[in-house]
């Protein structure tokens, strides 16, 4: 019997001479992808310490060194290179991925030349070169495959298709890709830069990652912060001149008051906020590469997600097994004999499909033993693979291919069509009396499929409920990437599946093709998932984009948010992305995507406790002005930094690990700016107002008491004494502002104080600062303020009462007005987004298809 796919010998084929290699070699150069030019690191060092912000310090640190005030100048200076170092640690690997690239070519090949075979390195293989394949090989090369045995190629690094493919003579096997099964000879095609691998890793490094969020709206907030700041000096600075101050000294205030109106705390507390919900996220199964990616993934509007190994499990399984006249256990006897993969060690070893097989016979304790006489492979012409056993021929393939070959069973189309419309891969599985493959005896029909992970289905009810879009984007059959979407829940209600080859040309036209929820896009290339990306985007989507392999570098490094799997993904995925799944786990983006929305309520918090501590620390200076002089400074320059980067900073910290609110993934994220009229209202119409007359009350009170009257000059230690009460003022007043800033909605009262027992920490320690900064005569003397007696206590204490009536005054009232506009339903805490209704969640995320 003559069986297609039958292993042959092939005249013996020399390769190429030394000689020829060596030429070819001198003419193409070494087969390596090429080097794409390193940035330096000091060069990534300096970016961090040159950044808007960061410049803005630089410049307050010069002008506080001419102001005379060295410690402020160096206080500065401290803070920008903390920052900047720890950026510049976080983010040193960002752009690695041409690099991982390079380390998929092996470092040695086997090749015949001068007709015997030899090991060269895989960097000294040319055009013309006869490489030799086994299983286990990785293909260092573009090769045309002039000789195969049994050959199966793992090509999913490449093309996302997860199933081992079996080229035919005169077929090509690409470089990145392994050798699963079998045995093969073939000529080099193309090398280095030429091959399918280098253009990949040309898209990768060509693709350019936008800014954040988070980045764009804390720019606006430091150009607007440090406009105010510089605008406010240039009007002191007038000021002072007509109050007949020296120009030098009105220049040196100036400089002081510009100086003492930058947020130098704001940069280290959005900072150490992300990192801390970076080690929120890695505790959760998700590493962060880039800190404001925290935030980025918390703003995602659309989330493109791989199927195999991100909603599957990667793990081919029966489903179903169909066997009319004989048992399961006979039908998977002839399924696994006719294969060559199995579960070994309890290691899958060879076609996942096929290891499936093996472990569902093994269950069912059918008898695997027998004497193999002839192998006949599986090849894409036959689509089927046979074996002799004890001279019977056992067959499994395709069912089209299959059926012919058998005689009539009644039901086996229709058992065919109900697997099929389930979206099972179907084998048909029969048996011969001789070696001839025809008048066999189907013995039955095999489903098999890759189950989803445990909650996917949850997961992506979540991400609904969340205001999210999501996409199935693969490069597996429409067909099988339907029926999976269609079993978690993610395929949409209109049903749409596209294929690559459909998509339009044109991104804008592909932007309102896609930009529909619950879409499947089957068979992808690599340019697909990059033009998906870039077309979402181009709607005004944030887009997250998950994948594994080589193929979805590009795509990972256009994306808003790159999400790589870290168990099963390539070091190329790893390095092109922004967030890395540890369990691949699909579950896992909806924590990140949870801390992510939290993490952006809880920069708003910090922002806003930031800012009503600098309408505090302004209104001295604009009390002193307006009065022509005759109200001394309640604060000093040494002061206000005090506050910036002692007493507040750890506050404003804590404040950015408040936990989740519950209602956090209710709704579409929280869009616009940071700074809106919302947050604008509460700090300047509100909490900032109220602490500011708690302060000056307190520091008039003080002078009044001590006989000063306006228009006087008070004694030294009068001023001193009444200072340090105001002072004490602001920071216990930033007590009750503290917890306001927990929640835009709910009054003091209403909220946890142990559910964030960091902030009670921060609040213990800002206490003992103060006492420190007013207690300790050298520190107070160089500040400027004295402590306080107990009458100044007293009023200083005043601020955290008139703090919590402003704040409970101002929610009470923004509550009835959200009554009134919605009838009954009262507004939610805005630290999350709106409710919106939704289905509930199911019951159970993994069914049976």
């Amino acid at each position: 019997m003559t069986v297609a796919g039958m292993t042959t010998v092939s005249p013996f084929r020399q390769g190429l001479t030394a000689a020829e290699a060596a030429a070819q070699l001198s003419a193409d150069g070494p087969n390596a992808l090429p080097s794409a030019r390193r940035t330096p690191a000091v060069v990534l060092l300096l970016r961090q310490m040159a950044h808007f912000f960061a410049l803005l310090l630089w410049g307050a640190s010069v002008l506080a060194l001419l102001a005379g005030m060295p410690q402020l100048a160096v206080a500065i200076v401290v803070v920008v290179l903390l920052n900047g170092g720890f950026a510049f640690a976080q983010e040193y690997r960002a752009d690695r991925a041409t690099q991982r690239l390079r380390e998929l070519i092996p470092a040695n090949v086997v090749v015949r030349r001068d007709g015997r075979r030899m090991l060269i390195g895989a960097a000294d293989l040319v055009i013309g070169d006869l490489v030799l394949l086994e299983a286990g090989d990785r293909v260092s090369a573009d090769l045309e495959l002039a000789e195969v045995h049994a050959l199966a190629l793992n090509e999913s690094m490449l093309t996302g298709e997860s199933r081992p493919t079996r080229p035919r003579t005169g077929d090509r096997a690409h470089a990145g890709t392994f050798v699963t099964e079998g045995q093969a000879e073939a000529t080099v095609v193309a090398t280095g830069a030429h091959t399918r691998l280098a253009a990949i890793a040309k898209l990768t490094s060509e693709a350019s990652r936008p800014p954040s969020p988070l980045s764009v709206q804390l720019r606006k907030v430091v150009k607007i912060v440090g406009g105010i700041a510089v605008a406010v000096g240039v009007v002191f600075f007038g000021l002072a001149l007509l109050l007949g101050m020296e120009p030098g000294q009105g220049f040196l205030f100036a400089i002081g008051v510009t100086v003492a109106l930058v947020p130098e705390g704001l940069l280290p507390t959005v900072t150490l906020s992300l990192a801390r919900a970076a080690q929120r996220m890695a505790t959760r199964n998700a590493l962060v590469r880039h800190l404001e990616a925290v935030e980025t993934l918390g703003s995602a509007t659309f989330i493109c997600t791989d199927k195999t190994g991100t909603l599957t499990r990667n793990e081919m399984t029966v489903a179903q097994t169909w066997a009319p006249s004989s048992s399961a256990a006979e039908v998977m006897r002839t399924a696994v004999l006719s294969s060559t993969g199995r579960m070994s060690d309890g290691k899958p070893v060879g076609d996942p499909m096929e290891v499936a097989l093996h472990v569902e016979a093994v269950r069912l304790g059918a008898d695997l033993e027998g004497e193999v006489t002839a192998r006949y492979p599986f090849d894409p012409a036959r689509r089927r693979a046979s074996v002799l056993v004890d001279g019977r021929l056992h067959l499994k393939g395709a069912p089209d291919a299959v059926l012919p070959l058998c005689g009539a069973v009644a039901g086996a189309e229709d058992v065919l069509a109900r697997m099929s419309d389930r979206g099972l891969r179907v084998l048909a599985v029969a048996r011969g009396r001789t070696a001839a493959e025809s008048e066999l005896e189907l013995l039955g029909l095999v489903g098999l499929y890759d189950p989803p992970r445990d909650d996917v289905a949850e997961a992506i009810w979540k991400c609904r409920n969340a205001g999210i879009k999501l996409a199935m984007i693969t490069g597996d059959h429409p067909r099988t990437a339907r029926a999976i979407a269609a079993e978690v829940g993610l395929l949409g209600t209109d049903e749409f599946v596209v294929t690559g080859a459909d998509l339009p040309d044109d991104d804008a036209a592909l932007g309102e093709l896609l930009d529909r929820d619950g879409v499947v896009v089957a068979r992808v290339t690599p340019e697909d998932k990059l033009r998906i990306a870039r077309a979402l985007r181009g709607r005004g989507h944030v887009v997250a984009m998950t994948g594994d392999g080589v193929n979805d570098g590009p795509a990972l490094r256009e994306a808003d948010i790159g999400i790589a799997m870290g168990a099963s993904g390539t070091d190329v995925a790893r390095e092109a992305a922004d967030l890395v799944l540890l369990d691949d786990h699909f579950t896992t983006i909806v924590a990140a995507v949870e801390l992510g929305r939290a993490t952006y309520a809880n920069v708003r918090r910090s922002l806003t406790y930031h800012l009503t501590d600098n309408v505090a620390e302004l209104t001295p200076f604009a009390v002193w002005a307006l009065s022509g002089g005759t109200i001394p400074l309640a604060l000093s320059v040494l002061q206000v930094l005090a506050l910036d980067i002692g007493t507040d900073l750890l506050p404003a910290l804590a404040l950015g690990a408040e936990p989740a609110n519950p209602r956090t993934m209710h709704g579409p994220a929280r869009a616009g700016n940071l700074i809106d009229r919302r947050l604008l209202i509460r700090v300047f119409g509100v909490l900032g107002p109220a602490q500011a007359l708690a302060e000056m009350a307190a520091f008039m009170a003080v002078l009044l008491l001590g006989g000063w009257w306006i228009g006087t000059a008070p004694s030294i230690g009068l001023l001193a004494a009444a200072s340090g009460t105001a002072f004490g003022a602001v920071v216990l007043g930033q007590f009750a502002n503290a917890f306001a800033c927990r929640s835009e909605s709910r009054w003091i009262g209403r909220i946890r104080w142990r559910s964030n027992p960091l902030l009670l920490g921060a609040i213990a320690i800002e206490a003992a600062l103060l006492l420190l900064f007013l207690g300790l005569p050298a520190v107070s003397n160089l500040l400027g303020g004295a402590f306080p007696s107990p009458a100044g206590w007293a009023l200083a204490a005043l601020a955290i009462p008139v703090m919590i009536l402003a704040d409970t005054t101002h929610k009470t009232w923004r509550a009835k007005r959200a009554r009134k506009a919605e009838g009954t339903h009262p507004q939610p805490d805005s630290t999350g987004p709106r409710p919106v209704m939704a289905a509930s969640p199911p019951t159970d995320g993994r069914q049976l298809p």
